[in-house]
C-alpha cells in the first residue's frame, strides 16, 4: 500500500488520505475533531502517525503543514463577526421555515402563501418559485449532501419532490389524511420520510414516487422525525409523549422511548447513531441508548418547556433551548450542564451548533438571534433588525453564513 496524496477537508475538520491498494485508488479519513486554535500540532501529528501506518516519516512535515492550515482556518472562524448582508422580503404571507443546501450556495423558504422559494445566497436573488401546493408549505428540506432535490410538506396533506436546478416537480406523494408537519431525506437520498397530524409517518421512494412503508403506532400527532446517518433507523416524536424507533427496511417498531410526561418537541440521533436526544414540553431533555432504547439520563434545569434540542457534529455535546428564554449545553458523556446561555428576552424556539462546534446560534421571540460560545456560555454577538419573532435559523456547512427567518415576513442573510 502506498500513500498517493493527502487532502484537507475542513468541515468537520479532518484529513483525507488517498492511497493505492491492489491497483485500486482508495480513501481513508482521519477526523481531527479535537483540534482547536490552542492544540499542539506537533504532538497531535505524532499521535496520528502512531495510529496510521500510511503516514510515514517522510510525510510528517506535509501533515503538520495541513493541520496548521486547518488550525489557522478554525482560528479565523472563532473570531468571525457577522454583518447583515441582505434583507429578503421573501413572501407575501408569513414564512414557515428556512433551509440551506450543503454548500450554502442557495437556500429555500416555505410560506403560508403555499409556495417554496429558492434563493441564491451570494446575490440574494430569487432563483425560482415552487408552486402547486393548495395550502401552507410547512416543512421543507434539501437532500443534503447532494442538494439537487427539494422536498416540501404541506397542510394540503401532500409532499412534493422537486428538482432544485429546474424547479420541476418529480412526484406528489399522497396518502396522509391530515397536515404534513415534518419531513426528512435519509443521508443516502433514496427515501423521504413524512410525519403528519394523522398520527402516522410514511417513507417514500424517491425514484418511483411510491409509498414504501407506513409507520403506525402513535396515538397522537407526529411533529418530529429524524433518520440516523446509516439510514437503517428512523425516530418519530409525538404529542403522545413518546418517541418511537423504527427499522427503515421493514417498518417495524423496535423501541418506544417512554419517560416524558408531556408532548415531544424535538428528537435527534447523534452522528455515530449510538444516542438519541429528546426534548419535551415537560421541561426536560432525555438521552437514550439508540440500540437498546433505554434511558441514559434526564437533563434538567429549564423552568419551562424545552422547545428544541440538538447534538454538535461529534455527538459530544447537547444544546437545549427553552420557553424560559435560556439555552443550555450539556456534556453527553458526563451528562453535566457545562454552560448556561442567558440573555434573550423571550422564548428560544431554535438552537444549532455551527459545523465546527465552536459557536451556538439561537433564535428567539425577542426578535433577535444570538451567537454564543458553547464552552463559556458567553454571548458573542446579537443579530438585530427583525421586527417580529425569529422562528428559524441555520448555518451553512462552512459556518460563515447564517440565515434567519422571522414572522415579519423577511429572511435575513448574515455573513
Amino acid at each position: 500500500m502506498k500513500l498517493k496524496r493527502l487532502l484537507l477537508r475542513y468541515y468537520p475538520p479532518g484529513i483525507i488520505l488517498e492511497y493505492v491498494q491492489g491497483g485500486e485508488l482508495k480513501t481513508k479519513s482521519i477526523d481531527l475533531l479535537d483540534l482547536s486554535p490552542g492544540t499542539d500540532v506537533g504532538a497531535l501529528v505524532e499521535e496520528i502517525r502512531k495510529a496510521e501506518p500510511l503516514i510515514t516519516a517522510s510525510r510528517k512535515e506535509q501533515v503538520i503543514h495541513l493541520v496548521l492550515r486547518l488550525q489557522e482556518k478554525l482560528g479565523q472562524q472563532e473570531d468571525h463577526k457577522f454583518y447583515l448582508f441582505k434583507v429578503l422580503r421573501a413572501h407575501i404571507l408569513p414564512l414557515t421555515n428556512v433551509a440551506f443546501n450543503k454548500s450554502g450556495s442557495c437556500f429555500i423558504t416555505g410560506s403560508y402563501d403555499r409556495t417554496c422559494k429558492i434563493w441564491d445566497t451570494a446575490s440574494g436573488e430569487e432563483l425560482r418559485t415552487l408552486e402547486g401546493h393548495r395550502n401552507v408549505v410547512y416543512a421543507i428540506a434539501f437532500n443534503n449532501p447532494y442538494g439537487d432535490k427539494i422536498a416540501t410538506g404541506s397542510f394540503d396533506k401532500t409532499c412534493k419532490l422537486w428538482s432544485a436546478e429546474t424547479g420541476k416537480c418529480y412526484h406528489t406523494f399522497r396518502g396522509h389524511t391530515a397536515e404534513i408537519v415534518c419531513l426528512s431525506f435519509n443521508l443516502q437520498s433514496t427515501l423521504i420520510a413524512t410525519g403528519s397530524m394523522d398520527t402516522t409517518a410514511k417513507l417514500w421512494d424517491i425514484q418511483n414516487g411510491e409509498e414504501v412503508v407506513m409507520l403506525t403506532g402513535h396515538s397522537a400527532e407526529i411533529i418530529a422525525l429524524s433518520f440516523n446517518t446509516t439510514g437503517d433507523r428512523i425516530i418519530t416524536g409525538s404529542f403522545d409523549h413518546t418517541v418511537a424507533v423504527w427499522d427503515v427496511g421493514t417498518g417495524r417498531k423496535l423501541h418506544t422511548l417512554i419517560g416524558h410526561r408531556a408532548e415531544i418537541s424535538s428528537a435527534q440521533f447523534n452522528w455515530d447513531c449510538s444516542l438519541i436526544v429528546t426534548g419535551s414540553m415537560d421541561k426536560t431533555c432525555m438521552l437514550w441508548n439508540a440500540v437498546t432504547g433505554t434511558r441514559v439520563a434526564t437533563l434538567t434545569g429549564h423552568d419551562d418547556e424545552v422547545l428544541d434540542v440538538c447534538f454538535d457534529y461529534t455527538g459530544q455535546r447537547i444544546a437545549t433551548s427553552s420557553a424560559d428564554g435560556s439555552a443550555r449545553v450539556y456534556n453527553a458523556e458526563t451528562k453535566k450542564c457545562i454552560a448556561k446561555l442567558e440573555g434573550h428576552g423571550g422564548e428560544i424556539s431554535k438552537i444549532c451548533f455551527n459545523p465546527q462546534g465552536s459557536r451556538i446560534l439561537t433564535a428567539s421571540s425577542d426578535k433577535t438571534a444570538r451567537l454564543w460560545d458553547p464552552h463559556t456560555g458567553q454571548c458573542i454577538q446579537i443579530l438585530e433588525g427583525h421586527t417580529d419573532e425569529i422562528f428559524s435559523c441555520a448555518f451553512n456547512y462552512k459556518g460563515d453564513i447564517i440565515i434567519t427567518g422571522s414572522k415579519d415576513n423577511t429572511c435575513r442573510i448574515w455573513r
